[in-house]
């Protein structure tokens, strides 16, 4: 979890993280410098599961979850936001889906900042469809979505350095539908949350010049094949 500024929402996100993780999970907090409450708010928890890294400088909202993402351990890793919230049940889905993929991207349910619900389905709303060429053209997998096995994340990892080109859910969504095998979880497994302080464009329709998204496209081919050599070379 990335955290920056997030004291209205962040204590009923991790509340309901932590209700469904058993005694050896891991919750990775990297906060980007927050000037409010959040992180006193964390440290409220007193849940030795939860281990927060404060950034020394600013690091932007790709990076930052590049920095929780780097210090993570387990074979499985989730991504959330600061200001969802979980269904009960998304863990156990989505580590079942796991069973038979590498990446699983589930759908969600939009809310307010209020949690008062706006639209059924992100997968409908945008069209999302599975396959290298739909995100790598038009990605719409949503980061907070998202569970993969290490095996991903170390692939991924380090996040190409123009994060302004290329932003981190995209970029894993490109390496699992590249690499691995993705599945997709027709099913709302969160409360999105949309409000003004969102720091994503939330997988949807992007607000990006044309020559803007030809460069950005231009930026993670080429990141892409530079990856690819990388791995064949180590391997």
């Amino acid at each position: 979890m990335a955290t920056y500024n997030g004291e209205k929402f962040i204590f009923d996100q991790l509340s309901s993280i932590l209700q469904q993780l058993g005694n050896e999970d891991e919750v990775i907090v990297s906060d980007d410098l927050s000037k409010d409450r959040t992180i006193e708010i964390v440290k409220s928890f007193n849940d030795k599961r939860i281990k927060i890294f404060l950034n020394s400088k600013n690091l932007g909202f790709s990076k930052n979850f590049e920095n929780a993402l780097s210090k993570a351990r387990g074979g499985i890793i989730f991504i959330a936001d600061q200001d969802d919230v979980w269904n009960p049940d998304k863990v156990i889905k989505m580590q079942r889906a796991l069973e038979y993929a590498d990446m699983v991207v589930s759908d969600a349910e939009i809310v307010d900042t209020n949690l008062k619900h706006l639209y059924p389905s992100h997968f409908v709303l945008n069209g999302t469809r599975r396959g290298f060429l739909n995100a790598f053209l038009r990605n719409r997998y949503v980061g907070a979505c998202m569970a993969f096995k290490r095996e991903l994340l170390d692939k991924a990892l380090p996040l190409p350095a123009n994060n302004k080109l290329c932003a981190y859910d995209c970029w894993f969504a490109v390496i699992g539908e590249y690499f691995f095998k993705v599945v997709l979880i027709n099913e709302p497994l969160i409360k999105y949350r949309r409000h003004g302080g969102n720091a994503s464009s939330g997988g949807g329709v992007s607000p990006n010049s044309f020559i803007k998204k030809i460069k950005m496209r231009m930026y993670m081919l080429q990141q892409l094949l530079k990856r690819k050599i990388n791995i064949t070379l180590n391997n």
